[in-house]
């Protein structure tokens, strides 16, 4: 059976508190098509706008910046943590396939253990 990142119920948090839950959306909201309509709205509105020679005021700059830096760091805060959750993740399907490699190992030596001694026939 194909399993795809994800597929291990260990993996989803069961429950969890109402921060949990909240901090489950994040990822979904800041790559919603309305927030990247809105960061390409006000990169116009902060970046070309003044350009153009048209006056955005220092305390739009000042707010629009810093929301465009607080979603920047959120999306590299995410993009970490799914990092980190991918190699965890790696390591244990490494193990897992590192155990079912040895007792496939185990369970050929013992099918030719039998083969042999039945090749031998029986002993009296």
């Amino acid at each position: 059976m194909h399993e795809s990142p994800g597929d291990d119920p260990g993996d989803r948090p069961t429950g969890g508190s109402r921060l949990d839950r909240w901090l489950e959306e994040v990822p979904r909201a800041l790559s919603s098509h309305i927030h990247v309509f809105f960061l390409m709205a006000l990169g116009v509105y902060l970046v070309v706008l003044p350009l153009v020679g048209v006056t955005v005021s220092a305390k739009s700059e000042l707010i629009g910046g810093n929301y465009t830096n607080v979603a920047s760091a959120l999306g590299a805060s995410i993009a970490a943590g799914g990092t980190l959750h991918l190699m965890r993740q790696s390591r244990r399907r490494q193990r897992l396939e590192e155990e079912r490699m040895r007792v496939t190992h185990e369970i050929h030596r013992m099918l030719q253990a039998v083969h042999v001694a039945q090749r031998r026939g029986p002993t009296s």
